[in-house]
């Protein structure tokens, strides 16, 4: 799989040093990842929410950020829609 908007997840993580790695971990597992479902997303992460219109929201560090992703399977990308804490989350609006 291809991710669209690292410079996103380079931006978050200059200012939240203590989830590069997981970020850096999840990026490296996309990148090398073939799925054909969103069932294969679940396989290897099953605490991630998948929404109706292919959008995927992960965890990160635990469940101290959120990372929400739109996955278009067919054309092997994941595009990065916002990153940030848990407590930023529940106060958005998607």
């Amino acid at each position: 799989m291809k991710v669209v908007g690292l410079k996103t997840l380079d931006k978050f993580k200059r200012k939240h040093g203590d989830c590069r790695q997981q970020i850096d971990e999840w990026i490296k597992d996309v990148k090398n990842s073939e799925w054909k479902s969103f069932n294969d997303i679940k396989k290897i992460y099953p605490q991630a929410s998948i929404l109706n219109d292919n959008t995927v929201i992960f965890n990160i560090k635990g469940n101290k950020y959120r990372l929400v992703t739109v996955v278009v399977i067919v054309a092997d990308r994941v595009f990065i829609e916002w990153i940030g804490t848990h407590e930023e989350y529940n106060k958005k609006t998607f």
